[in-house]
């Protein structure tokens, strides 16, 4: 019984999306030429449900690329119409078109003759009257069996905001850079750091020269705690690396009294400083390796680790 129920909610809402996918017409165009060109904010308003969608759009549109602020429809009778200028765009969320607290905000965008983009599911209403445009979602099909919680109305609405965000983030040329410098907390900002930027440089790099013992590269591998040692040249040049599992395949009685040269796997795996944490991640995960050495003209810039990364 609740799986049931659970299955048909998400087959209603489904069902909804389709249909927003077919109402998508020119409209969404010139909304998103509208936005484009707008030279100050995308100020996105709602009310009840509407209000939490419309906060969640208008956060959308600032992490991408699009400045833009969510605000409160009471709060806005009670000052904050100042904070809409002629220089922004406007986005009001009612799925009636009827909402009273909208009223304001939209005499207040005429009088400045800022443009209104409505997102309503009625087409004849006060608000799609008012606006310049009018984004359509579809009517009658909400999940609630009760057809009185909003569901699929928010799950449409909240999509076509989506639609509209990252539709302008394609048009700014809005890329991964650009992104990190509007999100660098948090793991999701890490992950579009180079390896550059996390790299173990200098005395805590692990390197040993080819004429050095394995006791000696075991004393230098266990100090710096990378699990491995880069062995170079007398000019610098990484010509191998020596891990724990190099020291197990050539396990001997003499096995301390050899030089590296003679148990270290040649041409190593390397990256460049611009690789991206991202890619780094995605080469360890293919290629089954937790180290690389970060080389230029192969000469040992860094270390990473995937302890580094994650």
């Amino acid at each position: 019984m609740n799986l049931k129920t659970g299955i048909d909610v998400i087959d209603i809402e489904i069902k909804s999306l389709k249909l927003l996918k077919k109402k998508l017409s020119k409209s969404f165009h010139n909304a998103v030429e509208l936005l484009y060109k707008t030279k100050g904010k995308i100020i996105v308003s709602g009310i009840g449900k509407s209000g939490h969608i419309a906060s969640k759009i208008s956060s959308t549109f600032s992490s991408i690329g699009s400045p833009s602020f969510f605000i409160h429809p009471s709060e806005a009778n009670h000052g904050d119409l100042g904070m809409i200028t002629k220089k922004d765009s406007v986005i009001l969320i009612s799925n009636s078109g009827e909402a009273l607290e909208l009223s304001n905000i939209i005499l207040h965008c005429k009088k400045l003759c800022v443009p209104i983009i409505s997102i309503t599911s009625e087409k004849e209403s006060t608000l799609a009257k008012k606006s310049e445009l009018v984004l359509e979602i579809p009517k009658g099909v909400e999940a609630c069996p009760l057809e009185l919680a909003p569901t699929s109305s928010t799950t449409c609405t909240l999509v076509l905001g989506d639609a509209l965000a990252l539709t302008l983030l394609k048009k700014r040329n809005f890329t991964s850079k650009d992104f990190l410098e509007l999100h660098p907390g948090g793991k999701l900002g890490k992950m579009l750091l180079k390896v550059k930027d996390v790299m173990k440089k200098k005395e805590m790099i692990p390197l040993v020269y080819l004429n050095q013992k394995v006791s000696e590269a075991i004393l230098e591998m266990t100090s710096k705690g990378e699990g491995c040692v880069g062995v170079v040249s007398n000019k610098g040049i990484l010509k191998g690396i020596v891990t724990d599992g190099d020291l197990r395949r050539h396990m001997s009685s003499n096995l301390l009294k050899k030089k590296v040269s003679e148990i270290m796997t040649v041409n190593p795996k390397t990256l460049s400083t611009e690789t991206s944490l991202t890619d780094a991640l995605k080469l360890m995960n293919k290629q089954s390796i937790t180290n690389y050495f970060i080389t230029k003209n192969m000469k040992p810039l860094g270390i990473i680790h995937l302890h580094d990364i994650l």
